[in-house]
């Protein structure tokens, strides 16, 4: 069955990848790409499983490219394509069955996939593979006709520029990173630097309500811990509920301590 899905999607659907040291993610990854006809993956020197576990799977093709931006390694992944449509997702997301299917209809029908440019697809957060009903993470346009999307660089992340209508699927993705808590802080560490200094760049007049709650105000922490626990209902989580919002209050106080570190960012 999963050979004749490849041969019905060959040269519509391609998957893109960027990964650097994803061990304890990949596999989960990959295994729900395996009816994708090529799982295209841009590397840029793991030193770790993950290439190994990578080659394992017969859809896969790696090419290693030194890292500079998040968006010049999408981009340059996306010159090494052909096909009409792009799944692009980071190494922790997962797809579901059911989205895995709500994709192979869409890219089956000529009329239906012809008529977007691009889907955006929502997120369910996972804390130690459990999905959680408080993830803040907004929907992300991950499906896309490769020649109408150009990626470009946002503060510590990236997004990709379409030409032309995009839709929603209704089904989710699975966001479930399952690396170490020290390499989660290392991580929330640099990616809070770089959007400090993007917002002691930025205009205040140019800046969302949001942002500028978090550049001119001390209560960004409490406000989004409140947010996952009371008004998303994270308490009905369990512990896994509580450890989300914690990480979100963390991040939150790292980017208030680097805005106010004259040492560390300057604007």
């Amino acid at each position: 069955m999963r050979n004749k899905q490849r041969s019905a999607l060959t040269k519509k659907i391609s998957a893109l990848l960027i990964t650097y040291n994803e061990e304890l993610n990949i596999t989960r990854t990959l295994e729900s790409l395996q009816w994708i006809p090529k799982v295209l993956v841009i590397d840029s020197g793991s030193n770790d499983r993950t290439i190994q576990i990578i080659k394992s799977y017969d859809n896969t093709e790696v090419i290693y490219r030194k890292f500079d931006t998040f968006a010049e390694q999408c981009n340059f992944g996306l010159h090494q394509l052909s096909s009409d449509w792009v799944l692009s997702l980071d190494a922790d997301y997962v797809l579901t069955t059911a989205l895995s299917h709500e994709i192979y209809l869409l890219m089956s029908s000529d009329a239906q996939s012809s008529s977007c440019s691009a889907y955006n697809i929502s997120f369910s957060y996972c804390i130690y593979g459990k999905p959680i009903r408080s993830g803040l993470l907004p929907a992300r346009t991950c499906l896309y006709k490769r020649m109408l999307a150009k990626y470009v660089d946002i503060g510590h992340g990236h997004k990709v520029i379409i030409s032309g209508t995009i839709s929603r699927l209704k089904n989710k993705i699975y966001h479930d990173d399952r690396k170490p808590l020290k390499m989660w802080f290392q991580n929330q560490q640099r990616y809070q630097q770089t959007e400090a200094l993007l917002l002691k760049k930025t205009k205040t007049t140019d800046l969302p309500i949001q942002d500028i709650v978090r550049k001119h105000t001390f209560i960004a922490p409490f406000l989004i811990f409140l947010m996952c626990i009371l008004f998303r209902k994270g308490f009905l989580d369990g512990k896994e509920g509580l450890i989300y919002a914690f990480q979100r209050l963390t991040t939150e106080c790292l980017l208030y301590l680097y805005l106010h570190d004259d040492n560390s960012v300057s604007g």
